[in-house]
This record gives structure tokens, sequence and C-alpha cells, in this order.
């Protein structure tokens, strides 16, 4: 785990992520490092360093690729069509792996917890998804315990947060751990978010 006191956050970004799962979280938590004493550091990379193609052509370039990366105190994987070819990468699920030895939380958005729980970190946990891919989570490991109807799941060394938008729900979640709720309801008025808007 790393022990300095510097807190960084990396966002992973790969060819086919979800756009929100990916902006959703680095909003928030770039929100917050722009208001927190605490200063977090907040990096997006991907595997090699080059850029990526989200599923809905938003292209993104990242900070950094793992060879540069560095420790990380919280790792944010989102999720898309792009994760159904990661987790069938023995290589991806063995990074995953290494990066839950070395990294205290574990957080997924949307499909992130396919790879999570096909790298083996969900077994016998309650963990939640989008909405759409609950049976695929299933298949994949049957001792996960399915939460159907949570936004998030924060199960304490790994978060999983269910579909898109929820994304933002679980970053929020996590300032309020990280530093305080009071933080949290800054960051959520200075993006003006409203988690119950008119339908």
């Amino acid at each position: 785990m790393p022990t300095g006191h510097h807190l960084r956050v990396g966002i992973f970004v790969f060819d086919d992520a979800e756009e929100l799962d990916v902006v959703g979280p680095y909003e928030v938590l770039t929100a917050w490092a722009n208001t927190s004493e605490l200063r977090p550091e907040v990096v997006t990379f991907s595997l090699d360093g080059n850029g990526i193609r989200c599923a809905k052509g938003l292209r993104l370039v990242p900070d950094v690729g793992l060879a540069d990366l560095g420790d990380l105190h919280v790792l944010v994987y989102p999720g898309g069509s792009g994760t159904r070819p990661l987790l069938r990468d023995s290589a991806h699920l063995e990074w995953v792996r290494g990066m839950r030895s070395s990294t205290a939380l574990m957080t997924s958005v949307c499909t992130g917890a396919l790879v999570y729980a096909a790298a083996g970190l969900l077994s016998g946990r309650p963990a939640t998804t989008h909405w759409s891919a609950f049976d695929e989570l299933a298949v994949i490991d049957p001792s996960v315990l399915l939460d159907t109807e949570a936004r998030f799941v924060d199960d304490g060394d790994v978060v999983t947060s269910a579909g898109v938008s929820a994304g933002i729900d679980m970053a929020l979640h996590l300032v309020a751990r990280l530093e305080s709720v009071d933080a949290a309801r800054a960051v959520r008025r200075e993006i003006q978010y409203d988690p119950e808007p008119p339908v």
C-alpha cells in the first residue's frame, strides 16, 4: 500500500470506455482537488500512455501510461463495452490483482465491476454494476452478492457503482469518505449536481 501522505487518485482510461464513467468521477474529483486543503492529485492513465477513443467517440489523451503512473491511493476503473476484451485478458487481470495489492481503495463504475469480478476481487462480496450487466456479473463469479438497488456499494477496500451517472454519486461518496461530508457537499454545490433531477 502507498505510504506517502500525498493522496493520489488514478482514473484508468481505455478504448470504448463509457464517457460519463470517466468524466463524471473526474469532474467530481478534480473539483475536490481544487477546493480541498488535502489537495489530492487526480491523474488519468492508459496502459501505454497513448490516447484512447471512448465508446461514443470522445477522444482522450491521458496524463501518463502505466510505466510512469507511480503509486495510487485510489483506482477508478470505468465501464463500457471496452471492458469485455479486458476481462478476458489474463495479463490485464494479473495487473488488476497487482494494483489491488498496492492500492488502498479499488473502485469501479458500471461494468468495470465485471473486470474486478474476473480478477477475483469481488468473490463473496457485495457489489453492483449497470442494471443490464447483473446476469453477466453472476456468470463471471456466482459468489458475488449482487445489490440491484444501490447506486454504489462500499465494502471497505472495494467500492463499486451502478451504471454511468452513478459514478458521480460514488465519487462524491469518496470525497465524503476521504475528507468529510461537508467537503462532498461543497463539491456537489460547485458542480451544481442535483441527484434527483425532474423527469
